[in-house]
Formats: C-alpha cells, sequence, structure tokens
C-alpha cells in the first residue's frame, strides 16, 4: 500500500517538537502507516528536511498543483492507494480538483469541532471522516463519520519505561478553554505539587487568575517538546485534564500521550460523550463528572477526589493498555480501511 501524508501551511514543522495537534496526528500516520507495512511519502513543503535520508518527500502542495500539469502528471503516475490530510482538505477546493484526479481514498481526523464541511467532502467510503468521541460524531453526523481514538505524537519523542511518579502534571495550551486554574486548585486541595507545561496562549487569562498560577505549590514549566515532554508526564503520579465548561476537544492528544507513559489520568468533564469518556476506563483514569452550574471550587473538589482514586492505579497496567489502545499502526490501519 502506498501512503501519502499532507502537509499544510503551519506555524510549525513537520512533525512538531513540542505543541501542535494535526501537525502530531499526521506524523502518528506516517509512523504507524510504516509500521504497519505501508510504503509511505510525505507530500509538502514543511516536512523536515532531515527526515529525507529516511523517508520519501515530495514538496509540492496539492492544493499548489494545476490538475493539468506535469506535477500533477507525476503524482497521478504515483498511483497513491490512500491520501492523509487535515480535516479541512477535504473542502477545499484546490485540494480536492487534484486529489480527486488520483483515484485514491481519501482519509482525514476532525481535529477542530466548529469547522464546516462541504456536503460532498464526504461519502464514508471512498472519503472517510474520523472523530474521537461520541459528541464529535453527534457533531458531524451528516458526513457518515467513523469514531475511532486519535494518536499524536511529536519529533523524537518515545515512551519510557513505567514508573511511579510524584505530584501532578498539567500539559496543555494555557488559554481560558483548557481552563488549567481549576487543576492548580485541585491539587491545593490536596496539598500537592503541580507542574503546569505548555504556551500561555491567553495572557488576560493567566493575569485573572495571577494567584494561582503564582501560587507555591505551581511550577510553571513552559512548552517542551520531545524526549522532555514525555518525561514530564512519566516522573508526574498523575495528569491533570481539564477544559472549560462549553469547550469541546475534538482530538485531545494529551489523554494517550500520558496513558503511553504509564501515568493514570484525573479528568474534568462537564457532559458525557467527550473524549475523556472515550478513552478512559477504570484501569488507566477517573472522570470527574461535574454540573457545569457548578462553580469553580465545587469543580475543583470533583477534580481532587479523581486525582485520589487515580492514586492507585499502577503505571505498568496503565502503561500497557495505554500503548494498545494508542498504538499508531493499529490507528492507520483503522484510517485505511483495513
Amino acid at each position: 500500500m502506498l501512503v501519502g501524508i499532507c502537509d499544510f501551511p503551519s506555524n510549525y514543522l513537520f512533525p512538531p517538537l513540542g505543541y501542535g495537534g494535526i501537525e502530531r496526528w499526521l506524523w502518528a500516520c506516517a509512523v504507524g502507516a510504516r509500521r504497519a507495512g505501508a510504503d509511505v511519502h510525505l507530500i509538502g513543503p514543511a516536512w523536515r528536511r532531515e527526515l529525507a535520508d529516511t523517508w520519501t518527500i515530495r514538496t509540492p502542495r496539492l492544493e499548489a498543483i494545476a490538475p493539468n500539469s506535469l506535477a500533477a502528471r507525476e503524482l497521478r503516475a504515483t498511483k497513491y492507494d490512500l491520501l492523509i490530510a487535515g480535516h479541512e482538505y477535504p473542502s477545499r477546493q484546490a485540494w480536492r480538483d487534484v486529489a480527486d484526479t488520483l483515484s485514491t481514498q481519501i482519509a482525514t481526523f476532525q481535529h477542530n469541532p466548529d469547522f464546516t464541511h462541504t456536503d460532498e467532502a464526504f461519502d464514508g467510503r471512498m472519503s472517510r471522516l474520523y472523530c474521537y468521541s461520541p459528541e464529535m460524531v453527534a457533531r458531524y453526523a451528516a458526513h457518515n463519520p467513523i469514531q475511532t481514538l486519535s494518536v499524536q505524537f511529536g519529533f523524537h519523542e518515545s515512551e519510557p519505561a513505567p514508573r511511579a511518579g510524584r505530584d501532578l502534571v498539567w500539559v496543555g495550551r494555557i488559554d481560558r478553554d483548557k481552563a488549567p486554574h481549576l487543576a492548580i486548585m485541585a491539587a491545593a486541595l490536596l496539598g500537592r505539587t503541580i507542574d503546569i507545561v505548555g504556551p500561555i496562549f491567553d495572557d488576560d487569562y493567566v493575569e485573572h487568575h495571577a494567584a494561582l498560577f503564582r501560587a507555591d505549590h505551581v511550577r510553571m514549566v513552559g512548552e517542551l517538546g520531545g524526549a522532555a515532554k514525555t518525561d514530564a508526564f512519566a516522573r508526574a503520579a498523575t495528569y491533570v485534564y481539564t477544559c472549560s465548561r462549553t469547550y469541546i476537544e475534538a482530538g485531545v492528544a494529551t489523554l494517550g500521550e500520558s496513558m503511553r507513559t504509564g501515568t493514570p489520568i484525573a479528568a474534568l468533564t462537564w457532559r458525557t460523550g467527550t473524549c475523556a469518556d472515550a478513552a478512559l476506563c477504570p484501569d488507566t483514569g477517573s472522570i470527574a463528572l461535574t454540573d457545569p452550574d457548578a462553580d469553580d471550587d465545587q469543580a475543583a473538589r470533583r477534580l481532587a477526589d479523581a486525582i485520589t482514586s487515580a492514586a492507585s492505579l499502577k503505571p505498568t497496567a496503565v502503561q500497557a493498555i495505554g500503548l494498545t489502545r494508542f498504538d499508531p499502526a493499529q490507528h492507520f490501519t483503522t484510517l485505511a480501511n483495513l
């Protein structure tokens, strides 16, 4: 099977070192396809040049190619069996003008809960849309979505051996949607230290909760990538997942990342059918389902209880489940409809 993995204009190189969503998913797809025995081409100019020694890179993006050009004819002659691209591209006419001439299957994963697709973007057979959670499947029901977990990882990220960690960790972009202040409040209730790992996307949000972010039990680590990021998960006793009351996670990466390192998860949710519900089980974490009308203090207490519950889980068991549940080769075979 010959697979093309398509990049797109991004602030990050492919694969990214630290933060990144769809970029990390595309890299996991490439690695998973190769592990599953497929031949893989990395398509687009944003793939890291150092990959050229071990990967085939084709630099033109499909949307930059004229359908009747030499480059388009060369793509047709390559005879791809499957193209994997970011969720926007099956609905982007310039990309489809070329992709539709290749007689290839198309697969993508919905990483944005608010993106609107064209009516003809997916037929559920040759062009397929995958979604992480029951609520995302419901949001995109008109496009024949298929539910499956998303696998994501960045450059030079590999899972260390599982170990009993210390303290707590929260990982993600720091803004109102991700609501890390609730994790900080829960840690305070338990008298636990918490590392806040990730880039600040919302200075006003951080300033609004300045007393929490500057508290003695909080370590503001900043953005990490590669081995440093996986180690941040692995050395923690529990990964604490939060989001705001109205935010919909389309394809949260950190649940799988934490599980793959052996770190159990305490997740705060505001309704059922979320990514946390899809990803977790009693052997990998604890979910604090909270009434969205509850105030922050009540939510933090619910989350603190979940952290306490997750503390009894064994890192070796969590990692074994995580490596199976978030296996990139299996993820690829699902996307490839094999």
